[in-house]
């Protein structure tokens, strides 16, 4: 289950403006639903969970333990939606400090151009284990055409990697994730084996988690792909009998776009969230940052953060919004227990907080946050997820694939396109001498 609580911002909003914002939703999400929005030939997202493929489900299942098998480290190559929605997801649900012994440790590459990084990741591939025998080594590469610079780079170290240490049985530990046919990474899979799987046509790289694209990876992490893949489906067929509270939550906020709000600051208590977020941040600014449109997508990781942004949420200029992720159940029954005496006789000052948990704590900074940046005039919309699994991360992701689809639509934007993302590469290109 997926809530937007607006009760913390609409306040800041006049009701009949909000009234004819929601008709305004209303009719975008009839545009998505009937494909005669911008962009509907991009629509595949929608597809996919219409027309579930238990058939592909099955051989992600069936090749992720194949590959938790034969790898110590299995290698997420590509940039933007081809690998931020898995690493969101796996940060969200794999316990931190608990790499186990019999799962391949997921590792990113190809999602930046620096050298530092990819050449500690090659001496790290070469190190020998602990009981002196090499390192087992899979590459999952993903890319449409397999020409974006970051990740066309990382791919071409990597492959020269595997194909000194395996000679002709590198392509057998390499996977293509890409488009059905045409493209440099096609050619590369068909001259050397590589197994495949499809990028669809009709899937952005934004909207692409729950395909290969991310249920790869995360099967391979040892999750449960296929409940995450039914908990996106699940939301998908509740949202298409009643997508009133989206609806709601799509007019609240292109409210404050069209009142002046710049920022969109998503933060959240829970670190786990951390890169979810940057998913969502990248979800929401190549969809509606177009045509001097769209707020500006921050992030904060509270409490982290309210020691160092927090001032300026506070009490900076007032044109944000505050959009805050919650958890109501808790992920952890540790507690602050009583102690019978003071060490060394000296008072730690947390009696107070004896016999409560930290989700408890947590969850009181949370409230005493939203109150105190409400009081100093940020609106703040509370996004509340039952628990952190796999069906409620599906149920997520598919809830703001539909949310930026509508809201983007309310902009009067293609919210599938990047056309600004195509004027730095062609710029970036240039520099480099790239041939036309």
């Amino acid at each position: 289950m997926i809530v937007a609580d607006l009760t913390q911002a609409t306040s800041f909003l006049e009701e009949n403006g909000l009234f004819s914002a929601r008709e305004k939703a209303l009719e975008a999400f009839r545009t998505v639903q009937n494909r005669t929005c911008r962009g509907a030939e991009w629509l595949g997202w929608r597809r996919v969970l219409s027309e579930p493929d238990d058939a592909l489900l099955d051989r992600i299942d069936t090749h992720a333990r194949k590959i938790r098998e034969q790898a110590d480290l299995f290698i997420v190559c590509g940039i933007g939606g081809s690998y931020q929605g898995a690493k969101g997801i796996l940060h969200a649900l794999k316990k931190p400090f608990h790499q186990r012994p019999d799962e391949p440790e997921v590792i990113f590459a190809g999602q930046h151009l620096g050298g530092r990084y990819l050449a500690s990741l090659i001496e790290y591939m070469s190190a020998p284990k602990a009981d002196g025998s090499p390192k087992e080594v899979v590459i999952n590469v993903i890319s449409k055409s397999g020409t974006t610079l970051e990740t066309a780079i990382a791919f071409r170290l990597l492959r020269e990697w595997m194909e000194e240490r395996y000679g002709v049985d590198a392509g057998g530990r390499i996977i293509a994730t890409t488009s059905p046919q045409g493209g440099v990474l096609n050619r590369l899979a068909e001259a050397n084996g590589y197994e495949k799987y499809v990028i669809p046509d009709d899937v952005g790289g934004r909207f692409s988690v729950l395909t290969p694209v991310g249920l790869l990876p995360v099967a391979v992490a040892g999750l449960d792909s296929k409940t995450l893949f039914y908990g996106a489906v699940g939301m998908f067929e509740s949202l298409e009998r009643d997508p009133g509270n989206l609806l709601d939550y799509a007019a609240a906020r292109y409210r404050f776009h069209e009142e002046g709000i710049a920022l969109d600051l998503i933060s959240s208590f829970d670190p786990e969230w951390r890169e979810m977020i940057g998913w969502l941040q990248q979800l929401l600014g190549e969809s509606e940052g177009k045509e001097g449109k769209g707020l500006f997508p921050g992030v904060a990781s509270y409490t982290t953060d309210l020691h160092s942004i927090g001032q300026m949420v506070q009490q900076g200029q007032r044109n944000l919004l505050e959009t805050m992720l919650r958890i109501r159940r808790p992920m952890s029954d540790l507690l602050i227990r009583e102690r019978e005496g003071n060490v060394a006789g000296v008072d730690d000052g947390l009696t107070y907080l004896e016999g409560k948990s930290l989700h408890q704590i947590n969850q009181s900074a949370e409230d005493g946050t939203i109150r105190a940046h409400v009081d100093g005039d940020v609106p703040v919309i509370q996004l509340m997820v039952d628990a952190m699994g796999e069906q409620q991360l599906g149920e997520f992701i598919y809830f703001y694939e539909l949310f930026t689809a509508v809201y983007g639509t309310m902009l009067g934007v293609n919210p599938f396109d990047q056309p600004g993302v195509e004027a730095y590469k062609k710029a970036m290109y240039q520099q480099l001498g790239k041939p036309s």
